[in-house]
């Protein structure tokens, strides 16, 4: 579906007077409601309209899913040690890794060093009725293998954090592209009465190795228009940055404050037409809504004991659990996008400590979020993705504090559950050491396209124009993976 172009100036000249009206028109019915605390008339029973409506002809086909909850470890967890068994490597375990398989290929922090072989630190097992092979340190993920597809033959094009994050969630390593989130909101639109479309959240391990650094851009709209930018929900103090009033201003202060701005902003729509005013306008409304409805959705104080439980959830702490069961409470109410990343996954030296601390914090989580949805029956139609931006290499990483891994970008596993996804089944594999994706491989850009086609779009045809171009999230590759489709 191919965005309307943006008026050029001379188009905005020759419509000003309409345009102009026309957007302080609704930007006077948003501040009325505002003001009065009620709704506006414009965007009564579907106040989201305002914020992220969907382009029309969405979705193209019958989807299977209607949100995605993404679970990015970020630092990049080791296949070796998840859910890629490599008896190939540990029979090889000390012995110099052959060149054949690392012959011009980029190194990260190893490159130059003494390339040795080192064996899986873990023992796996066979989970659930499918079977499925996963490692014994992650029990809780491994006790709901029958709903997991782990796709064993990912790969990349970036062998460094941040322009690895940077392919995962905009297809390219390019900086300045929208995000799938932000994607999939400006083809979908956004369910949610009261609460933004996409919604972030981050966590780290108490005793955990460095936290990897994630930009506020990996959530970023890009070209599209910034209603359609990810929102930065906060463990701890406000839940949004300036969600609430300042100590000392009152209510009527605020309603100058805002009407002033307002005035502002709908006399510059009146000499130029942009949509980042009337983003900016729509945005008051959901600010003011938000104001009660994003501290309810925080207070899990009505979540049962058992609830709590399944979670492994202690209170409002900012842990990874937390923020799960936070993410089943958004999926309930409509939120389109939600990308939950725990920080910790970089396990460059003493690889077995610190990868036991993660699946200590993300393990029962994850697999309470499944369970969560799956007697909810919300599993069905809710997308989870779980997985880092690469893998790690075959190759020991010695650094003071034991053997690490370091990253690796030829060869790494995730999995997916729900959404129309069929479960206990693995796809794709690796060489006998787990170097090089070789059977069914799948690119970033194939995982995009699969998203999209589980949540009704052809990845094909969500494109927007922009300087000359068509863009679009898997930009001029990606194909969907059907054989992992129920």
């Amino acid at each position: 579906m191919r965005a309307q172009p943006q008026p050029t100036a001379t188009d905005c000249l020759s419509r000003r007077a309409f345009l102009g009206r026309t957007s302080l028109g609704l930007g006077a019915a948003s501040l009325a409601s505002l003001l009065s605390g009620g709704s506006s008339p414009a965007l009564a029973g579907n106040s989201s309209v305002g914020i992220a409506p969907a382009i029309g002809g969405l979705p193209h086909f019958a989807p299977r899913a209607k949100r995605v909850i993404f679970l990015c470890m970020a630092g990049g967890p080791s296949h070796f040690e998840t859910f890629d068994p490599k008896p190939g490597l540990a029979a090889m375990h000390g012995r110099p890794i052959p060149e054949s398989f690392t012959a011009g290929q980029p190194i990260a922090q190893l490159q130059g060093q003494k390339l040795v072989c080192q064996a899986p630190l873990f023992n796996f097992r066979k989970w659930g009725e499918s079977g499925l092979e996963i490692t014994e340190e992650l029990p809780e993920i491994g006790g709901v293998a029958d709903h997991l597809c782990i796709v064993r033959s990912l790969h990349t094009d970036q062998i460094n954090h941040d322009p690895a994050h940077t392919v995962m969630n905009t297809g390219t390593s390019i900086s300045g592209r929208p995000s799938m989130g932000s994607w999939i909101l400006y083809g979908l639109g956004s369910e949610a009465d009261n609460y933004p479309g996409f919604v972030v959240s981050t966590s780290t391990s108490k005793d955990g190795r460095n936290p990897q650094p994630i930009a506020t851009r990996q959530w970023h709209s890009g070209f599209l228009p910034s209603r359609y930018q990810g929102v930065a929900f906060s463990s701890h103090g406000d839940p949004v940055h300036y969600l609430s009033s300042p100590a000392g201003v009152t209510r009527q202060q605020q309603q100058e404050l805002i009407g002033a701005v307002q005035k502002l902003d709908g006399l510059r729509n009146q000499a130029l037409a942009n949509p980042e005013v009337d983003t900016r306008i729509a945005q008051y409304e959901m600010a003011f809504r938000m104001q009660t409805s994003v501290p309810e959705l925080m207070d899990i104080a009505d979540e049962p004991q058992h609830v709590l439980d399944l979670y492994g959830a202690k209170g409002a702490d900012g842990s990874f659990a937390y923020n799960c069961l936070l993410a089943r409470r958004m999926a309930e109410r409509g939120v389109r996008f939600i990308q939950l990343y725990h920080r910790d996954w970089d396990h460059h030296n003493d690889l077995a400590k610190f990868f036991r601390i993660c699946a200590r914090d993300c393990d029962r989580p994850t697999a309470g979020l499944i369970r969560d949805l799956n007697q909810r029956g919300m599993l069905d139609d809710t997308l989870i993705v779980w997985g880092g931006e690469f893998g790690r290499t075959p190759m020991a990483q010695t650094n003071k504090g034991g053997v690490g891994r370091d990253h690796h970008m030829r060869a790494f596993s995730m999995f997916l559950a729900g959404g129309g996804i069929r479960g206990g089944m693995t796809y794709g594999a690796t060489d006998e050491i787990g170097y090089h994706a070789v059977e069914n491989r799948v690119h970033v850009n194939d995982l995009h396209a699969t998203l999209l086609h589980q949540l009704g779009i052809d990845h094909k045809r969500l494109v927007y124009r922009y300087q000359g171009r068509d863009f679009r999230l898997t930009d001029v590759t990606g194909e969907v993976v059907r054989p992992i489709l129920a």
